[in-house]
This record gives structure tokens, sequence and C-alpha cells, in this order.
């Protein structure tokens, strides 16, 4: 309980100085990344190419894994200081290859964004493991390249690893007792939403083994960016009963209800990756630019997925450190990666 209430003591504002509105842009200014080197996962579309962008403005060197190395040389063709390599989430010997070809070069990691994600797939799909398919790609994906690029983390003196969640992480909890819906039915939205929980629970528990060795840890919500391919499994009437878009079919913008582009979207990671007034913070779940609030749910939490514009803060079950010890040690089951200090 005493880790639990501390953890908890540090998930609220810092006054940041940004908002709902602010740009990947605005919050990189006067931050010099020239000498460091991230790498985004997703770094070629949406959210992740943004990243991407902004970081070598800022002067990084940037490797981006693309599972389609053509579209993604296509998307960051003229962007400086941009590396490809092949590297596909679901394929658990792609990723060892690509971390392994990274830490053969000895260069210090600097900066982990682990944006790449699938969202609400219609059927329940299930991988060659016979893992769901949210919780293998968004989740356990991300968790085996993290642990396999930790020594070169160690070596930046300074690492952030950053995770790209989301709101619906209020569908569901991790199911630990059955996460892949052996015994329940599968629903779209808990298999996206359990996969954005258990991203939250990866940095808290990055954190908690990273911190000694000055790796720090972040997850967050960006926002609703219609713009983006993730929602590319909604039918135009969903999206509009959602109030994304428009009768139109044109992507509503209104960030202080997370409504926003995919510059105002990306902002946050980017704080995230680079803002000094975190280093010292680690764990905690960020939207809007800014370290979010823990939702009271001592009276219920009423929710709808149509209803996530007036709904922030961040689940207690998704940053409590039992549960991100209990989802570290099944995510070492299931990929048969172990960590070792």
């Amino acid at each position: 309980m005493k880790h639990i209430n501390e953890h908890l003591a540090l998930q609220k504002p810092i006054n940041s100085g940004f908002n709902a509105a602010s740009t990947s842009t605005e919050v990189i200014k006067g931050i010099d990344l020239t000498g460091k080197t991230a790498i985004v996962t997703g770094g070629y579309a949406g959210l992740g190419l943004e990243t991407v962008k902004t970081f070598s403005e800022a002067g990084a060197k940037i490797i981006v894994p693309a599972r389609d190395t053509e579209k993604a040389k296509k998307n960051l063709q003229g962007i400086a200081n941009v590396e490809i390599k092949e590297m596909d989430l679901i394929n658990p010997a792609s990723v060892d290859n690509f971390a392994r070809e990274f830490l053969a070069t000895e260069r210090p990691l600097h900066i982990l964004v682990l944006s790449a994600g699938i969202m609400a797939l219609p059927e329940l799909t299930l991988d060659d493991r016979g893992y769901e398919y949210h919780f293998a790609t968004n989740h356990l994906g991300h968790f085996q390249l993290s642990v396999r690029l930790w020594e070169a983390l160690k070596k930046a003196n300074g690492a952030r690893v950053v995770s790209v969640s989301a709101w619906a992480h209020r569908q569901s909890e991790v199911i630990f007792d059955d996460p892949h819906f052996t015994n329940r039915e599968y629903q779209p939205m808990l298999g996206y939403g359990q996969s954005k929980t258990a991203n939250i629970l990866l940095s808290v528990g990055i954190d908690k083994r990273g911190k000694s060795d000055n790796i720090r840890a972040f997850s967050l919500h960006p926002g609703s960016i219609v713009s983006t391919e993730l929602g590319r499994n909604f039918s135009k009437e969903q999206l509009q009963a959602f109030g994304v878009i428009d009768a139109e079919g044109n992507p509503v913008i209104d960030p202080f209800k997370q409504l926003k582009t995919v510059e105002q979207g990306a902002s946050t990671q980017v704080w995230c990756a680079t803002n000094p007034k975190l280093n010292e913070i680690g764990g905690v779940y960020c939207e809007n630019t800014e370290v979010a609030n823990v939702v009271d749910t001592s009276k219920g939490v009423n929710w709808a997925s149509d209803d996530s514009t007036r709904q922030l803060g961040v689940m207690p079950y998704a940053i409590d450190p039992h549960n991100a010890d209990r989802l570290w040690s099944l995510s070492e089951e299931l990929t048969g990666v172990k960590f070792e200090l």
C-alpha cells in the first residue's frame, strides 16, 4: 500500500506551462537534441511521424523501425538524420534482430518512443503464438524491444522511454487470467483498451527498474486525432457518433475537448521525451502536455466511448505498482524474454 500511495502522490499536474492546444514545435522550443539518438516505433505515420520530424528539427538522430520499409521511405523522405530499419512488432525474431543490430553499433539510446499501435480489430485475431493481436503488438512487442535495448538505454545516462497509451485504457484493465480472450467474449475496444492499460503499466515497470540507471519512463494520452491511420477500422457513422468528424466527414478540431491536430497530439509524447521539468519524475501518465490527475473512482465512474472529450485522468489500476509487477512477470513468461538488472 505504501508504494501505491507514493506513486499516486507523483501523479498530479506540475505546472508544465503548456496545454491541450500546444503543438510539438512549441514544446521542443529551446531544447537541443544534437548528439542524441532516438528510436520511434510507428515513426513513419501519424503521431510517430510528427514526433520524428520534431526530433529531427531539434538535431537528434532517429532510427525508425518499420514493417513496411517502402512506405517508411516515402513518408520520411526529406527528413534529416533518419535511418529506417526493418522490424515487425508482432514477430519476436524481427524485434530481436533489430535490437541486436542497434546494440552492435554501441550507440547510447537517449529516447525510446513506443508509438506504434493497432486499434479495434473487428474480429478476434491471434498471432502465431496464439496471443491476442492488440496485446501482442501494442504491448508484448514493445516490452520485448525495451528489454532488449536496455544496455543502450543505460549507456545514455539519462534515457527516457515514452509509451503512447490512450483514454481507452478506461475500457479494460489487464485481465491477467485471460489476456487473449480464451474464455470471454471478444470486443474490439476491450482488446484495444486492455493493451492501452498495459502500455501505462509498462512505463511504471520500466521506471521502477530503470531509475537507478537514470532511465525514466512515461505514458500518455495524445487526444483523439482522426487524421491518423489508427481509426481505420471505424465506419464514417461511428466516427460521427464519436464526434470526431462532422456531417461532411471533415475532422472536428477542438483541442480542449481532446479533438486535436497531429501537431497538437504529438506534443505530449515530445514533451515527455525531452522536457527538463520531468527529470526527477517517472512512471506517470500524462495528457494535454501535462502530468494527469488520478480518476476518483470512489463514487463509481460513468463513461462511454463517445464521451471521451470530457473525461480526463488515469485510472488507478493502470498505475498500480502491483499490477505493473504482475504484468512484467506475465510478459516475461509470454515472450520468454527475461529482464536482468
